[in-house]
């Protein structure tokens, strides 16, 4: 015997802004991709080319994005307790961002 399965939209994240978010997060792990594959080439002495430059920025936009949910997001997955209390959900993406930020400066300090 076979059941019935209702065709589902293809533009069914449409619908909702979160589902919307979350396939656009999803998105832009092609972004995430095309950089690291474009440092891979950098770092192999290659010399990148110039009309790559906006495709470059729009890379680095979804990376940003990526991220910045990414953080947001730990809260939900991870929940961490001390001593029997849950640590509020600002405390893990403040300390998320601030060693985002940390990395950044010592990274941009070691690169410039």
């Amino acid at each position: 015997m076979t059941y019935y399965t209702p065709p589902v939209d293809r533009l069914w994240w449409t619908r909702r802004r979160s589902y919307f978010v979350f396939v656009l997060r999803e998105f832009t792990s092609v972004g995430v991709a095309w950089s690291a594959l474009l440092l891979v080439y950098a770092a192999k002495g290659n010399e990148i080319p110039v009309w790559l430059v906006p495709i470059n920025l729009i890379a680095l936009a979804a990376c940003v994005f990526h991220a910045i949910t990414f953080l947001s997001l730990a809260p939900k997955a991870t929940v961490v307790r001390l001593d029997g209390w849950r640590v509020p959900d600002y405390m893990i993406v403040g300390g998320n961002y601030g060693l985002w930020l940390f990395a950044s400066l010592v990274l941009a300090w070691v690169v410039l």
